[in-house]
């Protein structure tokens, strides 16, 4: 049975401090610079608790947006300097986290993700290491906004997946339901009332959240229909005709994964040498380029139709679901305002009407 507390807003702080003793609390944050925004950084007493849905996910708990794979150093034999030795540290660190407040859209990014680093034929040790030490801890939604399309994808307002505690705002204050084992630790540690009488109230405001949404469409035929769509030059060119390749879309995005490898550093040097992974998106145009000058991908409409189908053909192929969470951040935050939901209603109309 899961845990239910309650917490007045009055003690949201106290609750966060209890949990920033064992752990690194990452909460919301409002930035000014350059423009306003909300952003996850690591909470400090003192700090407001802001509830508002963030600018960019949290995704970086789990895969940072640039991290150390492995650090090394070279030292040559004295008495035979041809001969190198190579020490490679790449032990996995990762630090105890709690994801405060982010949106049920984040917390699914995270599942998301779960498959191919954690499911595949190999398992990425860094990520594990992350995604083991972190507790996430999802507000519901009072209501969906014009950008958001979380149920179109198998989300909603008030989904659980990906989460291991789910808070819902109610008059007087927030009930905190666990879903998994890690949630209900995390609430047991904790010293707050019990929420079992105030749940009604939660069943209540959840429905509420569900019927503010605008009915979804049908697009359960989006990974079939886009595969038939994949040697359609002209219909790709269309969707990619305003696009700036800025890669915002992905950037912005909870269940984005493509990276970079690098390397710097030559070893023999004091601080030694480290391979790193960074974020990098498959809009760049440089991103498919090949050591041998040659990219598959020269043109942006290709690389839309690359992105649209690893997220509503091929990872639903290999997983099971959309890759997409519907968060509409990529919308939002497109400079010429493409709409992610357009281009696959329209590969569904498109494909069935030539059948």
């Amino acid at each position: 049975m899961s845990a239910i507390r309650f917490v007045t807003s009055e003690g949201l702080p106290t609750f966060l401090a209890r949990l920033s003793r064992n752990s690194r609390v990452l909460a919301p944050v409002v930035k000014d610079s350059p423009k306003p925004s909300v952003m996850f950084e690591p909470w400090r007493e003192s700090m407001p608790v802001i509830l508002k849905k963030a600018t960019v996910p949290p995704k970086d708990a789990v895969l940072p947006q640039c991290e150390s794979l492995f650090v090394y150093k070279k030292s040559k034999n004295a008495d035979n300097p041809e001969n190198v030795a190579l020490h490679l540290d790449d032990t996995a660190h990762a630090t105890p986290t709690v994801i405060f407040a982010c949106r049920p859209c984040d917390a699914r990014g995270f599942a998301v993700l779960d498959h191919p680093f954690l499911d595949g034929q190999f398992v990425d040790p860094y990520y594990k290491a992350r995604r083991e030490r972190l507790a996430v801890i999802t507000i519901t939604c009072s209501s969906g906004c014009n950008t958001c399309f979380c149920h179109w994808v198998g989300g909603g307002p008030t989904s659980p997946e990906g989460s291991d505690v789910l808070m819902t705002e109610i008059d007087d204050g927030f009930v905190l339901q666990s879903i998994t084992d890690v949630g209900q630790k995390l609430l047991d540690a904790t010293d707050l009332s019990d929420g079992k009488d105030a749940f009604p109230k939660v069943e209540a405001a959840r429905k509420a959240a569900w019927t503010s949404l605008v009915p979804a469409p049908d697009i359960k035929k989006a990974p079939q229909n886009i595969a038939a769509l994949f040697n359609r030059e002209s219909f790709w060119q269309k969707h990619a005709s305003s696009c700036l390749s800025c890669g915002a879309c992905t950037y912005f995005c909870p269940s984005c994964y493509c990276f970079n490898i690098t390397d710097e550093g030559d070893g023999f040097d004091k601080n030694g040498g480290r391979r790193l992974r960074s974020w990098d998106n498959c809009m760049s145009s440089l991103f498919t380029r090949e050591a041998s000058g040659h990219n598959p991908r020269t043109m942006k409409a290709i690389r839309m139709r690359n992105r649209i189908s690893h997220k509503f053909s091929a990872y639903p192929r290999n997983w099971g679901n959309f890759s997409c969470s519907g968060c509409g951040r990529c919308i939002g935050n497109c400079p010429v305002c493409l709409d992610i939901r357009d281009i696959v209603q329209d590969a569904v109309a498109v494909a069935d009407s030539d059948v």
